[in-house]
């Protein structure tokens, strides 16, 4: 796979990386066609890279078959308009199966979510994104980085064996730490992608990162694309005039551990009439009081 370089692949993660919500019917199952409008929407607001089965499309609540027709409908509606990273993750055989059905699909990357077992030693998670990379060696592998604790070095010693590990969705909350991280591991060998959305993306490309990942996109696909075009082209200023506008939304989100983050992007599209609000446990909806104020900043995004 030498002749590989995965240049398409690094492109559309220097981007805003969408990651759509997965809609619920009134049973309770997946609403394969309100999420396929959901995905024509995004692609008719210009966003050109998709992540089917991300935390913010739930992706612990859905099961292995919903995971499965999350990806296929969005393969099918991107068509040859956006790039898709597709969400794989839990153990290791489930997690190869994933990245070899996307594969299948025609679908060029994958991200691997953090591991979510109480045990892991920084070689392990070498070990399993290694096991998961070397089962498609012809997609794009992008790790999902949560852990504080990870040293650079380790990132750097897995792409030593995967070539195919060409991008990172680094989650911690640290800008510093990030700085560091990218450059322990290799700036220059990684897309960078800030995994923490729109409130993290201007300190993150100051230090690096030429994507960032949104949820808010959902919602008004053209405030992250000017946030997106006002970071590359280092205007710092009116990337922060984009930061203050949607800084009450990103907060509703982050509050009490992100408990809401999920509930607060489908209250807003429930308000803008596009899908319903349901979310499944562990998440929850919104008091009242909160729903309304989410309203009331999704009508004054929606042009």
């Amino acid at each position: 796979m030498s002749s590989v370089t995965f240049e398409t692949q690094r492109t559309a993660l220097a981007d805003v990386v969408a990651i759509p919500v997965t809609p619920f019917a009134a049973d309770g199952s997946v609403d394969t066609a309100a999420h396929r409008a959901l995905l024509r929407r995004l692609l008719d607001g210009g966003i050109r890279t998709l992540t089917p089965n991300g935390n913010t499309g739930e992706f612990y609540a859905l099961t292995p078959e919903e995971r499965r027709l999350v990806t296929e409908s969005t393969v099918a509606e991107a068509g040859d308009r956006s790039a898709v990273l597709v969400g794989v993750g839990h153990d290791l055989p489930t997690a190869i199966a994933s990245a070899r059905h996307a594969r299948d699909l025609g679908a060029p990357m994958v991200m691997v979510h953090q591991p979510v077992h109480p045990y892991v030693s920084a070689a392990g998670w070498v070990d399993y994104h290694r096991a998961i990379a070397e089962s498609v060696p012809e997609l794009g592998v992008v790790p999902y980085i949560r852990n504080a604790q990870l040293p650079g070095a380790r990132l750097a010693e897995l792409a030593g064996h995967c070539p195919n590990v060409i991008g990172v969705k680094y989650a911690v909350p640290d800008a510093a730490r990030f700085a560091g991280f990218a450059r322990d591991a290799g700036l220059d060998r990684f897309v960078w992608v800030a995994g923490l959305a729109e409130p993290y993306a201007p300190s993150y490309f100051s230090a690096g990162a030429t994507g960032f990942t949104s949820g808010l996109v959902n919602v008004a696909p053209a405030v992250s694309l000017n946030m997106l075009e006002a970071l590359r082209s280092g205007d710092h200023p009116a990337a922060m005039k984009v930061w203050e506008q949607i800084r009450r939304f990103e907060e509703l989100r982050a509050a009490h551990g992100s408990a809401n983050n999920v509930t607060v992007v489908k209250e807003a599209l429930a308000a803008l009439g596009l899908c319903r609000r349901d979310v499944r446990p562990p998440s929850r909806l919104l008091p009242e009081d909160e729903r309304a104020e989410v309203a009331a900043i999704a009508a004054g995004w929606s042009i």
